[in-house]
């Protein structure tokens, strides 16, 4: 698919053909452009008329066109290239000088584990064999920007868009995709490790009826499942697995090769997540030991029937959404653009990850074909 092609259906939705023009403009730039993807440079490597830089500058920022809808059409693109098997849901640490940006705010990265002056997104990620690309995203908004009217006003923050925590962000990322999407089936993936009240999320998904695989906070409550007759006080997440001896389980990610590790696990209730039962159903707690001292996230998982393998598998491949921010701050300007608008901000999102998903499922394709050709240049006539 050519890029005008690609760039005619992820925007048909824009109504006016000069939008549509200059949608296909600016994702252009972000494909070719090299090194800082400023509006200014954009427009300097897609033409040499003055005016264009003032035109994407609108479009991005002023100009009145549906993200949602532009979201809901990459989704179905994404989906027609394969059948993603989980949901994703990562965050964005887009740092920012100032307090001018929309939603600009003092946050703890757990990439780098400092606390940054920057605007945090969360998105939502389907999984393409190895690439995992964005389809969605909800930027956080602290109470010190929606409750100060002159804030909200001169960001144009909409009157529909309150104060979410991070769990509440992602899910309305899963309502949204489930609204997106015919197929009742995917498994929610997200570290939220460092989420104090993660127990509203895993409440939430388990009264949707979504299989889970989340990274939590060791301070998590719990209960191992066994004969209750006498109900133990909850003891939190590490202490429950801190007990366990370690077992190996072979982990295989998308792309790369399988590995031996050794992991903590256990059967656990978490009470209180499901309304009528007071323990819920039993969950599988693990995390995986790389050291005498050193282990990785904690886990829990609604998939408490499958294998270890399986469900360590799972987590594995979430680190393909770290992944995937870092190539759109690399190599599609994801950082940018100054962000000083909520629908600017959301437009330039939009714009980021569709370059990203023509540029990688486009090579993805292309590699097909070519083992296609190689294929049956090696058949016997």
């Amino acid at each position: 698919m050519s890029l005008a092609d690609f760039s005619a259906t992820i925007f048909s939705s824009l109504r006016r053909a000069d939008q549509r023009r200059w949608a296909h403009t600016y994702l252009h730039g972000l494909l070719i452009t090299p090194g800082k993807k400023s509006v200014r440079r954009l427009a300097a490597n897609t033409s040499c008329d003055p005016s264009v830089a003032q035109a994407l500058r609108q479009f991005v920022s002023l100009s009145p066109w549906d993200f949602d809808a532009v979201m809901n059409e990459l989704t179905h693109w994404v989906e027609s290239h394969g059948s993603p098997p989980v949901w994703n849901i990562g965050r964005a640490v887009l740092p920012k000088r100032g307090d001018r940006s929309v939603g600009v705010d003092r946050h703890f990265s757990l990439d780098t584990g400092r606390t940054v002056n920057c605007q945090l997104g969360m998105g939502a990620f389907l999984s393409v064999g190895a690439v995992q690309f964005p389809v969605d995203w909800s930027l956080y908004l602290s109470p010190s920007w929606v409750e100060d009217p002159g804030r909200r006003n001169d960001a144009r923050i909409p009157d529909s868009e309150q104060y979410r925590p991070l769990w509440a962000l992602a899910l309305r990322l899963v309502d949204r995709l489930t609204a997106r999407t015919p197929s009742p089936y995917r498994v929610v993936v997200a570290d939220m490790s460092d989420e104090p009240d993660v127990r509203h999320l895993l409440g939430g998904l388990a009264k949707r009826r979504r299989d889970f695989v989340v990274a939590v906070p060791p301070h998590l409550p719990v209960l191992p499942v066994g004969n209750l007759a006498a109900t133990p006080p909850p003891i939190s997440a590490r202490a429950r697995l801190s007990a366990q001896n370690t077992e190996t389980a072979v982990v295989t990610p998308p792309a790369g090769r399988q590995r031996v590790a050794r992991f903590q696990t256990s059967l656990v209730h978490a009470p209180g997540l499901s309304q009528g039962h007071p323990l819920g159903p039993p969950y599988r707690l693990f995390s995986e030991v790389r050291g005498p001292s050193v282990t990785g996230p904690l886990w829990i998982t609604s998939l408490a029937h499958q294998g270890l393998p399986e469900v360590a598998s799972i987590a594995a491949a979430h680190s393909g959404t770290a992944d995937a921010v870092a190539s759109l701050e690399r190599d599609f300007g994801l950082l940018d653009f100054e962000g000083r608008s909520f629908p600017g901000w959301h437009h330039h999102m939009a714009l980021v990850s569709a370059a990203y998903a023509y540029r990688h499922l486009k090579a993805s394709v292309a590699a097909s074909r070519a083992d296609e050709r190689c294929g049956a240049a090696g058949q016997t006539p």
